[in-house]
């Protein structure tokens, strides 16, 4: 008796689900430090480590986390709260579609349902790097390897964070602190690697609306404001060209 051979194309799926899993390491290091300082503050306003837990894995959106548990905690209506929360998240709605653009048209979207799910915005940086820069083609398999390996990672920390207590950041204020910054500062690091000079136009452009709009309304009208300047000045750009 012999056995059966892999049917074809299981090698390679699984090799570029072992390449997203390592490319997904950076960002694993610079999750799981944060989800640890979410899983802190969950359980000191009051939430069971499973309660904590349960808001990463079915969120898993980064700092709209923390601002969906001081939505929670302050007692806003719920319907404020999700307006908010999807607006402040509404970005991510772009990502597969920019994805699959830099892909072309015969990228396979047959398993888009469980992959986008993991296009955060520092997965979305490092997803589009890759392909950018010539290194790897689009595959399902990279795209999933890379987003679990993050939503893993975001889940652990959270777990690790709420198993620990509120309390465990207490003696530690400048940790915490410097915590906040660390998302922003790995997907600023993960832009500036795939920037070209063609594209420095409109990220200023974005920038400059975000801070406007989050200094002159909120942070989320910043950010929807910031996404539809800086695509508008993509699109306007390409066109002079």
């Amino acid at each position: 008796m012999t056995l059966s051979s892999a049917p074809p194309g299981a090698r390679p799926r699984a090799g570029a689900f072992r390449s997203g899993l390592l490319a997904a390491l950076p960002i694993a290091l610079g999750y799981f430090p944060i989800a640890f300082s979410f899983g802190v503050a969950a359980t000191r306003a009051g939430l069971s480590g499973a309660e904590a837990v349960m808001l990463s894995v079915l969120i898993f959106a980064g700092a709209a986390q923390f601002l969906a548990l001081a939505l929670v905690t302050s007692g806003a209506p719920l319907v404020v709260s999700a307006v908010t929360l999807v607006a402040m998240n509404l970005r991510h709605v772009m990502y597969a579609p920019a994805l699959l653009e830099q892909a072309g048209g015969a990228a396979r979207t047959r398993h888009a349902w469980a992959w986008a799910w993991g296009l955060t915005d520092e997965v979305f940086g490092a997803a589009l790097g890759a392909f950018a820069r010539g290194g790897r083609s689009f595959s399902e398999a990279f795209m999933g390897g890379l987003g679990l390996g993050a939503y893993g990672a975001w889940i652990g920390g959270t777990a690790a964070g709420a198993f620990a207590g509120g309390g465990v950041l207490e003696d530690w204020p400048a940790v915490e602190a410097g915590l906040g910054f660390m998302l922003p500062a790995l997907f600023l690091a993960l832009l500036l690697s795939i920037l070209r000079r063609a594209q420095v136009a409109a990220a200023a452009v974005a920038i400059a609306v975000t801070v406007a709009g989050m200094l002159a309304l909120s942070p989320s009208a910043g950010i929807l404001g910031g996404i539809l300047a800086g695509a508008l000045a993509g699109v306007f750009r390409r066109r002079q060209r």
